[in-house]
């Protein structure tokens, strides 16, 4: 990291630690919030969302945002993520009202007993405090993190990329008129409004005040975060998923998942980007046939090659590169396979533990394959477009972590609590 850059961040250090402070005095009284207060911010913002003049007041800096996206050569893929249609603003007040309806996380038992000194031991769950969140792109997921962390009893600071600044900051501002409707105090959700990077560093090292950072973005924002956090870290990293086209499968299932996996939208984390077909499928042809007539562009193996000459083969030197590679397009990368071993190996090489597909009908395959494959999510006879806290009846998610560690899939409610212990007793001392 050059010196001039670190320089600019020290300088930005008071304003950081300002900031995250408030976040963290907001604390106490969200602890406090009640489940009528924390379900009535959600249920008031999701009204206002449908409201005309939101409506259009939305849409006019989200073009805004797209116009200089385009200006500055955004790819195809992000401009997509910035985009806020009327179906993606309904999905957005749907998942408020989701989450609003789901259980209370807070205060739930997660064991009780009495030991052998009679005291009584309660284990339940509690906010896990200050969440800041760094996303790109897209805007929806100013609403989602906002209402998880609120429903939760935490407090939010959210960092939207530069190019959704001015969506995310009406977003936002809807947000905390919401919070103050409901008698909430408004720094429990904050929004960093400065974009340049080095403030975001200075954010970094403010451990003190910030308990959880989860990161959502390109692989060089994850690499970035992660060397220079101070903060733990769940990483929400990029979706090299993958297909497995298992030789018992049925032919209109492998089509009809395949294409819904690449191209239903192909620009998001749990779009495939590798296709992998045993060598003895009996409609490899008609599948890739399929796939380039939907719109996707398809880069072939030798084999896959061979069935299908008008391919782009992949070049020998770029067979790593072009596997492991999360294209976020409508690019789609085809393998195949001598048998589900060897799929296994494909997907533990190249694959990032996000999504991992199967389409089978003998179900000791689908046992096999779900067993040995180490992956967030396993789908079975259905699209990896399902890999979704909203599509899981989570109503939302902070993101879907591909780590192990705290959680690990999509990160939702219960995800963002922690545990504390109550003993009480009758007077008993240690020995």
């Amino acid at each position: 990291m050059e010196e001039d850059f670190i320089k600019k961040a020290e300088a930005y250090k008071e304003q950081a630690a300002n900031l995250a402070k408030a976040s963290r005095l907001a604390r106490p009284k969200m602890r406090l919030a009640s489940l009528e207060q924390r379900n009535g911010v959600l249920l008031c913002l999701a009204l206002t969302l449908e409201q005309e003049f939101t409506i259009k007041s939305i849409a006019e800096a989200n073009k805004m945002d797209i116009t200089k996206a385009k200006a500055d050569g955004l790819t195809p893929s992000l401009i997509d993520r910035l985009e806020i249609t009327p179906s993606r603003l309904k999905a957005m007040v749907q998942a408020l009202r989701d989450i609003a309806l789901l259980p209370d996380p807070l205060g739930d038992v997660l064991q009780g007993k009495t030991l052998a000194n009679g005291i009584e031991l309660i284990q339940k769950r509690v906010p896990l405090g200050v969440i800041f969140t760094i996303y790109e792109s897209r805007p929806n997921v100013t609403v989602d993190v906002g209402a998880l962390c609120i429903k939760s009893g935490n407090c939010a600071i959210l960092r939207g990329g530069r190019e959704a600044f001015n969506t995310n900051l009406i977003l936002f501002n809807l947000f905390t008129k919401a919070m103050k409707e409901n008698g909430l105090a408004e720094d429990a959700i904050q929004f960093v409004e400065e974009v340049d990077r080095a403030f975001m560093l200075a954010l970094l090292w403010q451990e003190e005040w910030i308990d959880l950072l989860v990161p959502r973005g390109g692989e060089k924002l994850i690499k970035f975060i992660s060397a220079n956090s101070r903060i733990p870290v769940v990483k929400h990293d990029k979706g090299v998923c993958n297909l497995y086209i298992d030789e018992t499968a049925q032919k209109s299932h492998a089509i009809d998942l395949a294409i819904n996996s690449k191209l239903q939208r192909a620009s998001v984390c749990n779009a495939i980007e590798n296709l992998i077909i045993h060598k003895n499928f009996a409609y490899t042809k008609e599948l890739l046939e399929s796939l380039r007539e939907a719109g996707a562009k398809l880069f072939a193996c030798s084999k896959s090659h061979k069935i299908c000459p008008s391919l782009e083969l992949i070049a020998k030197g770029n067979i790593d590169a072009e596997y492991s590679k999360e294209y976020l397009d409508e690019s789609l990368s085809v393998k195949i396979v001598e048998d589900i071993d060897e799929a296994l190996k494909f997907i533990f090489r190249y694959g990032s533990g996000h999504s991992e597909g199967i389409v089978s009908q003998r179900l000791e395959n689908i046992k096999y394959f779900e067993n040995n494959v180490d992956t967030a999510a396993v789908l079975v006879n259905c699209s990896t477009r399902f890999h979704d806290g909203g599509q899981m009846g989570f109503g939302a998610e902070i993101g879907i972590s591909t780590g192990r560690l705290h959680a690990r899939g999509p990160m939702t409610l219960t995800d963002l609590t922690t545990t504390t212990y109550t003993l009480s007793g009758n007077g008993q001392v240690r020995k």
